[in-house]
Formats: C-alpha cells, structure tokens, sequence
C-alpha cells in the first residue's frame, strides 16, 4: 500500500459530557487543553501527522464546532479540512459518510479512522501500529486495534482475538460489551482480551461492500448522494442522506457482522479519556496519590482527583473523591460514580440550566472571553483580543452593545465608519448594525462589553 493512498478520518463531534463542568455542549472535551499544551485534537491532530501528509487528515464534525475545529486545525496543521454532518447519528453514518467521499476522491483509499480524544504517549509505536494494520486493510480486511489491557477495567469493551495471521494480527472472535469487575478480572487472567480502542483501518471499498450487505438503508442513502459528493451540491445530498440514514454506532452496525475484521495488537500506552478518572492514568500522583491541577491546598486527602482554576479549593480529609471547579460550576463525585456526570448533564439539560451549555471563559482564535454576570435583558463579558487579531464582522437583530476599552486600543469598524477607541473611551453598537473589532497594538486589549 502506498502512503499517498491513506487518509486519516478524526471522528469529533462528542460533547464529552462526562468531563463536565470543563467540557460543554458547545466546547467539548476535544478542544480542551487536558494534558500538555495542546488540546486532546490538536495531540490527535499531530499524531497522525507522522504517517499521513497534513493534506489528507480529514475532522467530521457538527456545524456548531466548525469554528473551533478550523481554528485549533489551523494552528497545528496550517489548515483542515472540516467535513461537517448535518446531525449527529452514532459513528456508522459518520464513517459510511467519509467511505463514499473518499472512495470517490480516491478508487484506493484506505482509511484510517479514530477519535479525536484519545491520549497516547507513545508516537512512535503508534505509527509503527497504523502501518501494520494499513498494510493489512490493504488487502481487503478491516482492522481495528486491540490495547494491550493493563488491568481489569470495567469502562472499555473488549476485543476477544483469535488465530494469528502473523505480524501481531489475529482474527477477531468477537467482540464484548464493558463487562463487571469480576468478569474483567477473569478477562486479565485468561489473556486474549484486549481493549477495544475505537479505532479502524479499511479500504473505502471495503467498507462500501460491508455496508452493502451489513447496513443496506444506509448504504443506499449514501450511494442517492454520491454524485454530489466533492461537489458544491455535497452539502444538500447528505443533508438529505441523514434524513434516511440507520442511527447504529460502527462496532454494532458493521464489526460485530463482519467476516472481514482482523486486530492488530497495540502496546502503546492508551487512554480514552472517558471521564475525570482517566487523569489518573495520564497526569502525575502526588504523595497521597492525588491528581491535583490548579490553586489546591488538601489536608489528609488520599487517591482523589482536584482539577481547578486560580481560586482556591481547599479539601480536607477527601478519600477516593473527584472535585472539579470552574468560574460557573463544580462538580463534587466519589471516583466510583463518574460515570452518573452524564446523567447530571442530562438533569441539568431538562432543568432548564444553562451551564450545561457552555462555560463562563472561553477561548477563541483571536483571544479569550468571559461572561461576568447576565440576567433577562443584558449579559456583561470581559473580551481580550491579541495583537493583531480580528473579531469577524456581525450583526444582531436583537441586541445592542456598548463597548468600554479597559486597557490597550481598540479599531472599530461600525457601518461604514472605521475608528479608534482608546483606555477609558467607550462606543455603542446599536441592534441591526455591522460591526467587528481589531486589537492594532502590541499589547492585548481588554474591553467590557455590556449587551
């Protein structure tokens, strides 16, 4: 198989609910800077990088986190390019999606598709793993990548391998949903499981056959659209497709029927980042076994996880506790009921809360914003905009502005009118009027919008 034929599929449209309060709806877990000073897909993003060519990484995502994908793509790619889903509808019509696109693109893509989320401290046996197993989808097969398991964890599927086709691939015997500790345990002791990572290696045309004969509505809702596909009509056929589409995730609709699937085994360090349990495997324990990240002072607290902001959190006497703290929200949970903060997301979605949404402080290509207070009528933010950088030009139908520049110069651009405002100068933006805003200066420029 040649590299010129491989493309990369970051499947990115989760909403990461079991890492609220950090991660929103509108600014999910993908996107945030966890571990390291990228965020989860940038990491992903650079990743992959070392065994496909920036220009055939691909990010399936949702309209609503367009932006954010472009920007964060941009800066660690140079571009991306953003292949958006009308609606979300599990991973199969996500992945029936990218085989038909790219299968047109390219008679002999080969696919390699993964999550946008994941955490692997090891680049270098990655690669090694992703060649393996393209050269093996080369031949018809679809791989997926069976972790090595390091303990009996009850949060993954499984993978049970069997035959070996030489080269740390084996057959796939079957697949086995997230089992009980006790079977997990026994998983351990017998060997031959493996943690079913979610990530998959085909050619398109495998898949489309797979499809075919697996997942035949779906197949055919995607064949009506082909034609469009690469094409400024591509937008409206698959907005159509998703109309008629099986919402199924890929391991049930295609893996779990499929004659065709192979493992390769993988014996990088992995994580899914699943929930805030999952720091512990990736971010260094203090003396107490704790993960502590940010302005923490514990007494007598043991095997918890702090992850928090620059206002203190003081923690006494905490055993096998997870507290997260955010300008809007903290959450509070015994480690052994992390899996319930979806559920708490889902309470707070029905109850009418907002702060499921999207947070208080959020970061932006061209800087940062945060809301200071808000009520019926008026919402106050405190907006800073890097040098050089540019809000894009918008209009409200419902809302007016005034903007008072705290410190730095701010160039206003408002109709037709381009004009500086200055430290302790203020405009006003009234509803219906084009405006955007530019930081000309060297240092950042923070002002006080009151809408």
């Amino acid at each position: 198989m040649s590299k010129d034929n491989l493309y990369a599929v970051i499947m990115a449209g989760g909403k990461g609910t079991r890492f609220w309060p950090l991660s929103r709806e509108m600014f999910p877990k993908q996107y945030l800077k966890l571990i390291g000073d990228n965020t989860l897909i940038q990491e992903t993003m650079l990743r992959v990088k070392g065994v496909v060519a920036p220009e055939r990484i691909y990010v399936i995502t949702t309209e609503a986190q367009k932006s954010i994908v472009d920007w964060q793509g941009g800066e660690v790619l140079g571009s991306a390019n953003t292949v958006l889903e009308p609606r979300g509808r599990n991973t199969a019509p996500a992945i029936a999606y990218m085989a038909f696109k790219l299968h047109k693109l390219d008679p002999d893509a080969v696919l390699f598709v993964l999550p946008s989320d994941h955490h692997i401290s090891d680049s270098g046996s990655f690669n090694l793993c992703v060649e393996k197993a393209a050269r093996a989808a080369a031949g018809g097969g679809i791989v997926t990548f069976g972790i090595v398991p390091t303990r009996p964890e009850t949060g993954y599927g499984y993978i049970k391998s069997g035959a070996s086709k030489g080269e740390g691939i084996h057959e796939v015997e079957r697949f086995v949903e997230k089992p009980d500790r006790t079977t997990a345990e026994g998983y351990l002791k017998e060997g031959g499981y493996y943690w079913n990572s979610g990530m998959f290696v085909f050619k398109a045309a495998t898949m489309l056959e797979e499809l075919k004969i697996h997942m035949p509505v779906t197949y055919e809702a995607f064949a009506a659209a082909s034609d469009a596909l690469n094409t400024p009509g591509e937008a409206e056929a698959v907005r159509e497709a998703y109309e008629h589409v099986e919402e199924e995730s890929i391991d049930y609709g295609i893996m779990e029927k499929s004659g065709k699937v192979s493992m390769v085994t993988a014996d990088f360090p992995w994580s899914d980042i699943g929930s805030w349990n999952a720091l512990e495997e990736v971010m260094d324990l203090d003396s107490d076994g704790n993960v502590v990240e940010g302005n923490v002072v514990g007494m007598d607290c043991h095997d918890s996880i702090f992850f928090t902001g620059e206002k203190l959190v003081a923690g006494i006497g905490l055993n096998n506790m997870v507290v997260v703290d955010t300008a809007d929200a903290t959450l509070i949970v015994p480690k052994d009921s992390v899996q319930k903060v979806k559920d708490m997301v889902d309470l707070l979605k029905s109850s009418g809360k907002e702060e499921y949404l999207s947070p208080m402080i959020e970061d932006r290509p061209w800087g940062q914003f945060s809301v200071l207070g808000h009520g019926p009528s008026y919402k106050i933010k405190r907006i800073v905009v890097k040098p050089g950088a540019r809000l894009s030009l918008q209009m409200h139908h419902h809302r007016s502005e005034h903007w008072i520049v705290v410190s730095g110069s701010a160039q206003v651009t408002r109709g037709q009118d381009e004009f500086i405002v200055g430290t302790n100068e203020s405009t006003f933006i009234p509803a219906t009027e084009k405006h955007s805003l530019m930081n000309p200066g060297n240092i950042p420029l923070v002002i006080i919008e009151i809408q």
